[in-house]
């Protein structure tokens, strides 16, 4: 079988480079929070941690393709969206990466152990949560684009009611004078179309008198049309006039109520953003018992990824990397401890001498 030789001229990073069987640790180890050189010296350990990395590498893939999704909901641009994907996924990788390597595993009982884990994987339960929701709106995307326009056309019409009531009510003054204007020209025509009839009647016969053509009757009536008609010309003038006037702002104010509403419509389909997109989940959460059973589980699956750094770093078995690891800090510290005793004893010594 023909093998594969690098020249120091062509390094060329294979397999080896990153799962750790090279010289210089590897990417997955620096993921892991682990320090390279100490357990580059023990080749057993070295599968533990890859591992390790590869799970921390995995909730930052999860974090970023959650965030992506959630960023082209509210901006609606890749650019945008990739770029914001990454700093978030780098945000919550450095924090779980931050968590597992400040966990230690020899010199520290069990119990002590999951006593300073814990705020961790609180910390890691909230991560995953604010994960988690992304990720469920991108699943039951067509379930909840159908929510969206039934929770939009609810929106719509609330809305328009409403802007009728206000619309009556900014204009129930300005109609009821109209109304009254429109009975009081109705009564006056009425008043004239009554004397026009009666003389018209009187001079065919079929007036009081019942004889046609007494002409002396029918002037008198014809002239009390003729001057109620004059007396109601200027009123007539005056009630068109303001008529006019109450219809132009009917039809303006009915002209603002449908932009209003149409421009409301407008705004509500074209800006649908991911508060939208989650209201609707959680109205399909709370309608479907099959919904919110599936929103459950994803979210205790992304709360479990998201928690497995720091359950797999408690749960790894002391090893020759940790106790290594504790010998390099804690011989150090100890040192540092007996010498600031040692100082502080010299200093007392010395303050009872000067006593």
């Amino acid at each position: 079988m023909a093998t594969t030789t690098n020249s120091p001229g062509h390094d060329i990073a294979g397999y080896e480079a990153f799962s750790g069987s090279g010289n210089k640790g590897t990417f997955l180890w620096w993921c892991a929070g682990v320090h390279a050189p100490t357990l580059q010296e023990f080749p057993t350990e070295h599968p533990k941690y890859n591992t390790l990395g590869g799970v921390l590498l995995a909730t930052f893939a999860l974090a970023a393709l959650s965030s992506g999704y959630a960023f082209y909901t509210i901006f609606g641009k890749i650019g945008w969206a990739i770029g914001f994907a990454v700093l978030w996924g780098l945000i919550i990788f450095n924090f779980d990466r931050f968590m597992v390597a400040t966990i230690r595993k020899y010199g520290i009982s069990a119990s002590r152990q999951w006593r300073v884990a814990i705020p961790r994987i609180v910390l890691a339960i909230m991560i995953g949560i604010t994960i988690a929701r992304p990720l469920e709106l991108k699943l039951f995307e067509k379930e909840i684009n159908v929510k969206v326009a039934a929770n939009l056309n609810t929106k719509i019409k609330n809305y328009n009611q409403q802007q009728d009531t206000i619309h009556m009510a900014r204009v129930a003054t300005v109609q009821s004078e109209r109304n009254q204007l429109l009975l009081r020209r109705k009564s006056m025509e009425d008043t004239l179309l009554k004397l026009q009839l009666s003389y018209v009647q009187e001079a065919d016969g079929t007036g009081g008198s019942g004889k046609r053509g007494i002409e002396s009757i029918t002037q008198l009536k014809q002239n009390a049309y003729q001057q109620t008609a004059a007396n109601y010309g200027p009123e007539f003038l005056t009630l068109d006039s303001t008529l006019t006037a109450k219809n132009v702002f009917l039809a303006q104010a009915g002209q603002q109520l449908e932009k209003e509403k149409a421009a409301f419509s407008k705004s509500a389909l074209e800006n649908v953003g991911f508060l939208e997109r989650n209201k609707a989940l959680h109205d399909l959460s709370n309608e479907e018992e099959s919904v919110y059973l599936a929103n459950l589980l994803i979210s205790l699956l992304i709360i479990i990824l998201e928690t497995a750094p720091v359950l797999a770093k408690l749960l790894l078995p002391v090893g020759p990397y940790d106790i290594s690891l504790a010998k390099q800090e804690l011989v150090p510290m100890t040192n540092i401890e007996r010498s600031l005793i040692a100082e502080q004893e010299s200093a007392r010594s010395a303050n009872l001498s000067a006593v």
